[in-house]
């Protein structure tokens, strides 16, 4: 007599593992695969003109300057007089370069500040100087 519900129960058991086997299944082929984000599609990449030792005047000029991309300048440049331009784009993930130069020891610092005020602004008396009496 156990042996029948026995029975019943693993076909019960293996119905269940099945069903939940086929849905991940169909889950798995609906979602879209994760691509990693690209720094080409960051809001701030930025790009710099990488140029040989016989760039042009133009190109020389531009050194050290970053662009976002889709400001940059399209090479070879309008000005470059070069027959053969080997300019190129650096890529970056960000515009800025170097270290940063907010300081927390400034009136705007990291914790903002919205100016600086000499003298106090506010008029009438202390609306908790009740609170002492207790």
């Amino acid at each position: 007599m156990n042996t029948p519900v026995t029975l019943l129960l693993l076909l019960l058991l293996l119905f269940i593992w099945l069903f939940i086997r086929r849905r991940q299944a169909a889950s798995m082929v609906q979602e879209k695969p994760s691509v990693p984000v690209s720094q080409k599609n960051t809001v701030y990449h930025a790009v710099s003109i990488k140029f040989e030792s016989n760039a042009c005047m133009a190109a020389r000029e531009m050194e050290g300057m970053r662009f976002l991309s889709a400001a940059a300048p399209r090479l070879p440049l309008p000005d470059c007089n070069v027959l053969e331009c080997n300019c190129r784009f650096v890529h970056h993930k960000d515009r800025r370069s170097g270290k940063d130069r907010r300081s927390p020891f400034a009136a705007s610092g990291f914790g903002g500040g919205t100016g600086s005020f000499e003298q106090e602004k506010r008029k009438g008396r202390d609306r908790r100087s009740h609170d002492d009496r207790y």
